[in-house]
This record gives structure tokens, sequence and C-alpha cells, in this order.
């Protein structure tokens, strides 16, 4: 007698939308079909077992959340004809029928299922290897830097405590925080040795991901175009692109002026809109690159006669530093997304 299959194994095969909620070791999935009926629901997959299950269905749509991972496994999906789509958490939660207190894996899964089916969602981009080992590049740079940062106050810190106050400037701390200690007891002396050799040794590490990270700038065509922008060098080109890519994802510039948090936050209400502070949303960390090279292009304005610097110069003095320094890198936002998205190749305004 022929076998029959499983009425489940059928449901499968007619599954048109997937979300899956990512996590270490066991996934939560949810399938519905072309009519919106669930048709596959799993709430508990292991890791070793989700690959398999899921190169078993047809080419379907597939969301999740773009948490860690999530790019690795949409680079995964990818290679099984699937059409992977990420999605920022705080867009997802809305569409979770039980809300806050229904909250499960089981149930974030059927979200995410029914959010990737909106047609005005916004999804992130699935990045590239190359792109995230870039990012991780940044990363261990920018926490190098940061835990600098602290090592020094920590060592300014300790030492005021004894009478010897250092300035704030990191190159003063080195030089006179030794020769200071020597009026210290031992056991102090050695922490400032201590704390000075660890400075010594991130000041290597920064300077060998910084070395790596401009290699990388200098060797890519949209890294290389960027850097002709006034106020961005090789560090930030190089974050722009491994972040946003060839800018696609956003219509306008202005789109992404206002993912970076460089525009004020709206609010309007009948026939009245009042514009309020920068949001200071998205990625903090282009952020605070776009803003440092725009305070660079401010400090250097006031010896340049081109048109951009007059500009510069001029803005300041209307709506003063500060918001020049935002408005300049909200600028040089919008000029970065025109190059990646459109080609436009850099001209200077004389």
């Amino acid at each position: 007698m022929k076998k029959s299959t499983p009425p489940a194994a059928d449901a499968a095969h007619d599954v048109a939308v997937v979300g899956i909620d990512l996590a270490k070791n066991v996934f939560a999935v949810h399938g519905i079909n072309a009519a919106g009926k669930p048709c596959l629901v799993r709430p508990n997959v292991r890791r070793d077992q989700l690959l398999e299950m899921l190169a078993q269905l047809p080419p379907c749509v597939i969301g999740m959340e773009a948490c860690s991972g999530a790019h690795h496994w949409a680079r995964m999906l990818i290679q099984f004809g699937h059409t992977p789509k990420l999605m920022a958490p705080k867009f997802v939660a809305p569409y979770r029928m039980q809300g806050v207190r229904g909250k499960n894996d089981a149930n974030d899964a059927a979200a995410i299922c029914e959010a990737v089916t909106r047609p005005n969602m916004r999804f992130v981009p699935v990045k590239s290897v190359d792109a995230q080992v870039t990012l991780t590049l940044h990363r261990v740079r920018s926490g190098f830097v940061s835990e600098r940062t602290a090592t020094i106050n920590r060592l300014r810190g300790f030492m005021s405590e004894f009478g010897v106050v250092l300035p704030l400037k990191a190159s003063t701390v080195r030089r006179q925080a030794r020769a200071a200690s020597e009026a210290l007891p031992t056991w102090m002396q050695r922490v400032v040795a201590d704390l000075l050799a660890h400075i010594a040794t991130l000041d290597e590490r920064i300077d060998e991901y910084e070395e790596q990270i401009k290699h990388i700038a200098v060797t890519d065509t949209a890294s290389k175009q960027l850097m002709k922008l006034e106020g961005i060098g090789p560090v930030t080109a190089s974050a722009l692109v491994a972040s946003v890519g060839n800018g696609h994802d956003f219509n306008n510039g202005r789109q992404l002026a206002a993912w970076l948090g460089l525009v004020p936050g709206m609010h309007g209400s009948g026939g009245k809109t009042r514009l309020g502070r920068i949001t200071k949303a998205g990625d903090h960390y282009l952020r605070s690159l776009l803003v440092m090279g725009a305070r660079s292009l401010l400090s250097l304005a006031h010896n340049k006669f081109d048109r951009l610097s007059r500009w510069a110069m001029a803005l300041q003095e209307r709506i003063g530093y500060g918001k020049a320094v935002v408005a300049i890198a909200a600028k040089n936002a919008r000029l970065a997304w025109a190059m990646l998205a459109k080609g436009e190749q850099f001209k200077p305004l004389t």
C-alpha cells in the first residue's frame, strides 16, 4: 500500500512567507501560504536543523530581525534561492498581536512573518562578508580608543588622590605622569607604570587597526571617491561604504541624513509644524565621524576662500558653532549619498 504524505509536509511546500525568530541555539519558525494562513509553525528548531528545514522549502520570502547573526543567516538563505529581508526589531514589535505581555519566541516569529509582508516596511540591506569585516575593524578600534580614554582618566583620578593634578590633554598626561609619580609611594609608582604601559599597548593596537582601515579605504573605488569630500577621511569613508553600500536603500540624501540622526525632530498637528532638537538617531559611530569631520572643516575654513568654506563661516556666524557643525555633517552625508547612489563625481565649489 502506498504511503501517503503527511498533511504537514504538503502544507510546508505551499509556504510563501516565513518569519524566523533568531536565537543562539533554539529558533522559532512561522510560515504562511499565499492566502495568509499558517502552514509551517515550528516553535522549537535547533540550530543544526534550521538550514536543513529551510533548504526543503520552495523559494520564498524569509523575514528576520536585524540582530546578532542575521546577516550571516541571510547570506546562507540566499544560496538556497530564498529572499531574506531584515528589519529593525522596533518595527516588528507593533505586529505582535499579544502585545508586550504575550512576548515569546513563537509570537515573535509570527510578528516577523506579518511585518515582512507590509508594503511600507523599511528593510536593512544584507551586508557582505567584507563589509562586516570592515565594520568589525571599526568597532574594535573604537573600543580601544574608548578604553584608552578611560585608562587615562583612571590614571588622572588616582594621581589626583595624592595631590598630583594632571592636565586633560592625553599627550601631556603621558609625558608628565611618570615624572610626577616619583614622589609617590612605591606601589603607586607601580600602578602608574602599569597604566602607562597599558596606554602604550593600546596606542599600538589603535595604530595597527587604523592602518588596516586606511588600506581598505585606498583600495576601494567608492571610498576613494568619498575621500575627495572636505571633512571625510579614510576612516569615515570606509565606514560609510561598509554601512550603506551603494546607498540605494535611501531615496535621497535627506533620508540618509535623517537615518544618521543629523536632522531636527519634527512634531506637527493642526497644520502647525514645530522642529525640535537634533534626533541623534541611528548609528552613533557614523554620526560622530561625520561631526568630527565637520569640526575639522570648520576649523580650517577661515584660512580658505572657496565657496564651501565661505558658506561654512557664514553659517557659523548666523546660527552658532554647534548648529553649524551639525549642518555641515548633514551636508556631507547628503553629498556622500549622491556619490554612492548616483556615481556622481565630486565637483569642488569654487
